[in-house]
């Protein structure tokens, strides 16, 4: 049965693994015991053997084996090879969890689509629901140990009422080599079309939705079976075992105190048992022990799954939901917090200081800034003072740069309305030039206001091209033109027409 201390360390506190530590169940004391009495054998034989046995030559050649296997011993990258395996093993013991068939939403999905408070309604969801828990302990008597050992024939799967014996017979003559948890699920399906023929599932949506839980729930067992196919590769496994074991061969010797008289380097102190070299197996080789019961989770340690546990709770959730529970609904009633606006469940002594602290607003609530930090940037870094437009801005800066030989001024006039042109007379300041006067001076027309923002004032009519002397009104309809110049870089908060180029060209 699963070892739970959750409990246990719920709060943090002083030395708060220490009461763990005396566990015996599921510990690494249990695991381990055997392998750290039979080193410590080995060791004291070797260290008894040395001071006791051998003679003063073949002391001087052990001592050299000694220092040679401690040595390179190091070399043995145990650390990184022993932690990557152990991450491997963890991680998919999880997901082997994660992959247990739960018919927790198919139990949902079958209340909610199977109608009928008559014999067959009740029929149909409890035959739904009971191909369901039979699937999964098809397959999870292929995986686990604790179930083979509970259903370890057909006979007793039909005695446990989880098939009937029609249905064995039906699942028996299905030649197939393959293993046949599916089958039920196949059969489920059929049922459920049936049962949509009768109306007792009332849409196709409905249908859709339960055929979709199911097959959440036939992935899951297809994922177990897969995990059980294929284990982690067999070299990986054997590479971290060489590796623990062949470290703590050379440790056996290369750990061994030896006389303080020879003067050998690191050797001035003899003592009869490694304290630290015990530690060391005990840490190593306690890892390579944890991955050894994790690697197969579906077996019967400790730490193992409790798929039979699993089955009962599931055979018996299930049978419940769907017949007793069918339809049944307790009388709706107003809730206590019917008149309150604000409504807020109650705190007992040994919680009501909750109620004083404040509510989380976002980690950005509390920050504070300099005034001069908060005002916003204008026109692409161009600072301009809070409040003021754009339209005000540039009109400011107008009566300094434009001009009929100034930067500006040139910009603006060519920007007249033009075919492909994205520019708005909104975001341009128009100067038009009604042709020229009898002395060949360029004439403006009445269209020189600045249409800036349109925000800021009223919409008028078009602009009329007039021009003294009266004279030259009956002539031809005057036409608008650029005033012809060199042209120079725009300003930055100006933007550039497009299919300028393309005129001028034509």
């Amino acid at each position: 049965m699963t070892v739970t201390y959750t409990a246990r360390v719920a709060n943090t506190r002083f030395g708060g693994f220490s009461k763990l530590l005396l566990l015996w169940r599921g510990s690494i004391y249990k695991l381990l015991w055997r392998e750290l009495l039979c080193f410590l054998m080995l060791y004291m034989t070797l260290s008894a053997t040395y001071r006791f046995v051998l003679s003063e030559g073949q002391k001087r050649y052990f001592e050299k084996l000694v220092i040679y296997c401690d040595q390179y011993a190091s070399l043995i990258p145990i650390s990184f090879v022993l932690g990557f395996y152990v991450t491997l093993v963890v991680n998919r013991w999880w997901d082997q969890y994660l992959c247990m068939p739960l018919p927790d939403a198919l139990i949902c999905a079958v209340v909610g689509s199977v109608h009928g408070r008559d014999e067959r309604g009740r029929l149909y969801r409890r035959t739904l629901i009971r191909y369901a828990g039979l699937s999964a302990v098809l397959i999870l008597r292929s995986v686990s140990t604790a179930v083979f050992k509970r259903f370890p024939t057909m006979d007793h799967v039909v005695e446990a009422g989880f098939m009937t014996r029609e249905e064995r017979k039906k699942f028996e003559n299905l030649n197939s080599p393959y293993n046949k948890f599916w089958v039920p699920c196949v059969w489920f399906c059929n049922l459920a079309a049936q049962a949509r023929r009768e109306g007792r599932i009332r849409d196709n949506n409905t249908l859709k939705l339960l055929l979709e839980e199911l097959n959440v729930f036939r992935g899951k067992c297809g994922m177990l079976f897969h995990y059980d196919w294929i284990s982690i590769p067999l070299v990986y496994t054997q590479v971290v075992t060489i590796a623990v074991y062949s470290y703590f061969l050379a440790c056996l010797i290369g750990r061994q105190f030896l006389d303080p008289a020879q003067g050998y380097k690191g050797h001035d102190l003899d003592l009869y048992v490694p304290i630290f070299t015990l530690l060391q197996f005990f840490f190593y080789a306690g890892w390579l022990k944890v991955a050894e019961q994790l690697i197969n989770p579906f077996g019967e340690d400790d730490d193992d799954f409790e798929t039979n546990f699993l089955i009962d709770r599931n055979f018996q959730v299930s049978m419940l939901a769907v017949d007793e529970m069918y339809d049944d609904l307790p009388m709706m009633e107003k809730d206590l917090y019917w008149d309150l606006a604000e409504a807020r469940a109650p705190y007992t002594a040994a919680t009501a200081f909750l109620l004083h602290h404040p509510s989380f607003q976002g980690s950005t609530f509390d920050i504070t800034m300099a005034k001069e930090d908060m005002q916003f940037q204008r026109l692409d870094g161009v600072d301009v003072p809070l409040g003021e437009t754009h339209g005000e801005f540039l009109q400011r800066l107008l009566p300094v740069t434009a001009g009929p030989g100034g930067l500006l001024g040139r910009r603006l006039t060519s920007l007249r309305p033009r075919k492909n042109s994205c520019v708005s007379e909104a975001s341009t300041v128009p100067s038009c030039v009604c042709g020229t006067a009898p002395d060949g001076a360029a004439l403006e027309c009445g269209c020189d206001d600045l249409l800036l923002d349109p925000n800021l004032r009223e919409p008028e009519p078009e602009p009329s091209c007039s021009y003294e002397p009266l004279a030259l009104a009956a002539a031809e309809p005057c036409t608008v033109v650029s005033i012809p110049g060199p042209r120079g870089p725009a300003p930055p908060w100006l933007p550039s027409p497009i299919g300028e180029e393309e005129e001028s060209q034509a």
